[in-house]
């Protein structure tokens, strides 16, 4: 009897690989001019390939966005990580939450998007979880200090600056009700006093 190998993977071809940097490239200019729904050909016209190039690179829309924001999601959970280890974790807390509002603010349709995949369990963005795994243990660490309140999750927290984000997204994007509507949020967040 005989047992069977995994198949290893192998590096992808130098033209290969140039082609998968230019679709990341022209996807991210053109997802930032378009927004998340923006036409998948246009994305393969800019990068000079055909689109079946790019599905074979990226199979679905999720998995080229994936790939597009995969360095930022990343610095999101780095910051995360840094804000955690702070003497105040709540203060940490909030700035995350602003980091994310303005990483979710980048590309118009991100917003719900990001708020789609949190609660679909098949999704495709798995960098999405690393970032929230290391956001849950910001979130439980100011929730230990007594900042925050202990009946928030991340799920919450990411859901209501997303649909912050979506809704200032909607009204033309006022910088100065953003300011406002993010001080409610994180007053709503913060544990209430002598409780």
């Amino acid at each position: 009897m005989t047992t069977s190998q995994p198949a290893k993977t192998r590096p992808m071809r130098a033209d290969a690989r140039r082609n998968y940097e230019r679709l990341l490239a022209a996807a991210a200019t053109v997802l930032e001019e378009q927004g998340t729904e923006a036409s998948l050909e246009e994305v393969a016209r800019r990068a000079g390939v055909g689109i079946g190039t790019l599905y074979r690179h990226f199979p679905t829309r999720a998995a080229l966005l994936e790939a597009v924001l995969q360095e930022s999601m990343a610095t999101l959970e780095s910051r995360a990580n840094v804000l955690a280890a702070t003497p105040d974790p709540a203060a940490g807390l909030l700035l995350w939450l602003r980091d994310l509002a303005a990483y979710a603010a980048r590309y118009r349709g991100l917003a719900s998007t990001v708020m789609v995949n949190l609660v679909d369990e098949r999704t495709e963005f798995e960098s999405c979880a690393g970032m929230l795994h290391a956001a849950g243990k910001l979130l439980q660490r100011a929730q230990l200090s007594g900042g925050i309140r202990a009946d928030v999750s991340m799920s919450d927290a990411v859901t209501l600056v997303n649909a912050l984000v979506w809704s200032l997204e909607q009204g033309g994007g006022d910088p100065e009700q953003f300011e406002r509507l993010f001080t409610v949020l994180a007053d709503g967040l913060r544990h209430p006093a002598g409780a």
